[in-house]
């Protein structure tokens, strides 16, 4: 009898086991379409080449010489990065390993453009945002975009993914030109807003890059319900590389326009027609991401929206 209890345990905690692995693995059952790989047109560059201190100095590790470098949260502080120059528009990546545990939850790894500091009451910002996962549920993606302080209208869209993103680098892209912007995660379009639709809520002004990890636990998991639990910090997320390339801002006096770095390479400049829409492969593929992937768009939320935003019409 002993034996047989001691059988229905193993059983019991086998199939446990294999519902949490079947869980936490559900992100990855699916094999992305092929797609041109926008980060093989643009530069490379380290992150100590591209980016700046932000805050949390004390939490930023540069790692084998500069190969990668980690951002930290801990119970004292966040940390964060933030670009040498400001941009007009262009094409701007992020290669980033996320935290790895058993939670991570109100754990936010940020990938964005903002303007606040230059525009506190008018900012723009187009975000990527990471969020920590709650109760051994996997982390989130989740995108938005602001435009002249309209931050009371969230426009934000969430996805699961389809690989782990805390076993290795992955590519997170932001696309911003005057025809539309588009969020890419592995070169695969997961959303685009474009321009036209948003009827003064397209960012236009220039914004600078950010990276930052910070304690989101009032938002970021249902609410606050399932907060920061610092007895696993420190929470470590990792960048090896970066990609920025458009139309810097020009700092000198009087200047007018702003200077180009596009690579030599391109045919088409960032804001030419070349990247003034999807191919057809990127729009399948982000049909695929967004039947497979996508859990939440603002443009569905009937109840927190009693009038819809003009560009969901």
């Amino acid at each position: 009898m002993t034996t047989f209890l001691k059988g229905i345990s193993l059983l019991l905690i086998f199939f446990y086991l294999l519902a949490f692995v079947s869980a936490s693995a559900r992100n990855r059952a699916y094999t992305p379409p092929n797609v041109e790989r926008l980060t093989d047109k643009f530069s490379h560059f380290s992150v100590n080449q591209a980016f700046n201190t932000y805050y949390g100095a004390s939490n930023i590790k540069s790692i084998n010489n500069g190969s990668y470098t980690n951002i930290v949260l801990n119970k004292t502080s966040g940390a964060g990065l933030l670009s040498k120059n400001a941009y007009h528009y262009g094409f701007f990546s992020a290669s980033l390993k996320l935290p790895a545990g058993l939670s991570t939850s109100g754990v936010v790894v940020a990938f964005y453009l903002s303007n606040y500091d230059s525009y506190p009451h008018n900012h723009d910002e187009i975000d990527i945002e990471l969020l920590g996962h709650d109760k051994r549920n996997d982390w989130v993606l989740q995108t938005n975009v602001y435009a002249n302080g309209s931050v009371k209208t969230g426009r934000e869209e969430k996805f699961y993914f389809w690989f782990d993103p805390t076993e290795k680098f992955h590519d997170y892209s932001i696309l911003w030109n005057s025809h539309h912007i588009v969020f890419l995660v592995d070169n695969v379009p997961v959303r685009e807003f474009p321009s036209k639709g948003g009827l003064g809520a397209y960012p236009s002004k220039p914004m600078t890059v950010y990276l930052t990890i910070w304690d989101g636990s009032e938002w970021a998991t249902r609410g606050g319900k399932y907060p920061v639990d610092y007895k696993y910090a420190p929470f470590v997320a990792s960048m090896s590389e970066a990609q920025m390339s458009g139309c810097k801002l020009n700092n000198a006096k009087d200047a007018v326009g702003c200077v180009k770095d596009y690579p030599s390479s391109l045919t088409d400049p960032l804001d030419g027609q070349g990247f003034a829409s999807l191919s057809q492969q990127q729009s399948s593929a982000m049909d695929w991401a967004r039947r497979k992937l996508m859990f939440y768009s603002y443009c569905s939320d009937k109840q927190r929206f009693k009038v819809m935003p003009p560009e969901c019409k």
